[in-house]
């Protein structure tokens, strides 16, 4: 059987509050379900250039995308389709969110320890298992984040375009 492709991109998008990571949860109108932000791709986009403009469009937030944090999942929406999520790991440059109405009926900022009870899906909490896994070995987790007051957060200034084009990716 020939499926139709379809791509997506987006990211788990964190911030760091009173020492403390937060990802950003969000509820989809169709669904119902908790998840990440994420959209088709458009035209020519690079994958982040998409996951960028996604997140902007549905949560308002501008983002700084991780080079060092990429997974794919894959799955079959409907009969006859196959699609492919490609997912980032971002830094929130600020926390004030705007909701995109028409997609989202929810949004909101989780403690990273209490993630996996929003999520619905297999594929969302294995992710969140292993962006949990890449900030701990950061060292934004466990022992280590104690002694840190704040994470190294990424440059203001970078962008996707600037990290995939030989920029180093903030420290995690």
């Amino acid at each position: 059987m020939e499926y139709m492709k379809e791509k997506s991109c987006g990211a788990l998008v964190y911030r760091v509050k009173d020492s403390r990571i937060q990802m950003l949860m969000i509820k989809h109108k169709l669904g119902g379900h908790w998840s990440f932000p994420k959209g088709h791709t458009e035209g020519a986009e690079s994958e982040a250039e998409t996951a960028l403009r996604e997140i902007k469009e549905e949560t308002g937030l501008s983002v700084n995308l991780l080079d060092s944090f990429r997974e794919q999942v894959s799955y079959f929406p409907r009969p006859g389709v196959s699609k492919d999520v490609v997912y980032f790991l971002a830094f929130a440059r600020d926390s004030r969110t705007s909701m995109q109405e028409e997609e989202i009926s929810a949004l909101r900022w989780v403690d990273l320890s209490q993630c996996h009870r929003y999520l619905t899906y297999a594929n969302d909490k294995l992710l969140l298992t292993r962006a949990k896994g890449h900030l701990k070995r950061g060292g934004y987790l466990g022992s280590r984040a104690r002694r840190r007051r704040r994470p190294a957060l990424p440059p203001a200034s970078a962008d996707a375009t600037s990290l995939r084009e030989g920029g180093k990716s903030p420290p995690l």
